[in-house]
């Protein structure tokens, strides 16, 4: 079969992360966005450095690293803080995952792109398929909260710049129920990927 690129993204704390290590144990090869942009926002990077120029010159630690937790507080705290942060690290991250994608290219037929932010990266054009992951809002609440471990107030500020339900829906290739058992979203998974691997991507 060709190689097939799915952006795998949806709502904060629908159960993403989940579905990711479902993926790994079904041999497909994971580009996660995060672990990217750890990187190009790593230490001393131009990027880092224009971060500090717009968000404050605090975001970055004594040892020349980013402080993740200021910066997220700063850059979701509205929508325009959100769309300064993104114009930044976006265009990096999506030049670093092509290079991954040449990479895991030679391991994998599937390979995933476990990005949060897909759509507002551009990160969609580049897949030949879309997975989104949603949950009802309470579901997704105590999650953050409890992962996280940050107050209500601060989840809240991550869920209220993110689309709803119905726009991964509606952008979608496919959509799973994070909410469900994690036998059941196991079963969703698998039914997704086994439908893949007879497709022919164009």
């Amino acid at each position: 079969m060709k190689k097939i690129f799915i952006g795998l993204t949806g709502q904060t704390g629908a159960g993403k992360s989940t579905v990711c290590e479902m993926a790994e144990a079904l041999s497909c090869s994971v580009i996660n966005a995060d672990k990217v942009a750890r990187e190009v926002m790593g230490k001393n990077s131009d990027c880092l450095k224009r971060l500090a120029e717009f968000f404050g010159s605090d975001i970055i630690l004594p040892d020349g690293n980013c402080n993740r937790k200021l910066l997220a507080k700063r850059a979701f705290a509205s929508r325009e803080n959100t769309d300064i942060l993104n114009s930044i690290t976006h265009p990096a991250i999506i030049e670093r995952v092509r290079e991954y994608i040449d990479i895991y290219s030679k391991e994998s037929d599937i390979i995933i792109f476990d990005a949060p932010q897909l759509f507002e990266s551009g990160g969609d054009k580049i897949c030949d398929r879309i997975i989104s992951v949603v949950a009802p809002f309470e579901v997704r609440l105590e999650r953050i909260m409890s992962r996280d471990g940050i107050s209500k107030e601060d989840a809240l500020l991550r869920m209220n710049v993110q689309y709803d339900e119905e726009f991964f829906r509606s952008k979608s290739d496919y959509i799973i129920d994070g909410s469900q058992s994690i036998e059941q979203v196991k079963y969703q998974f698998k039914k997704i990927i086994l439908s893949l691997s007879e497709v022919d991507c164009q």
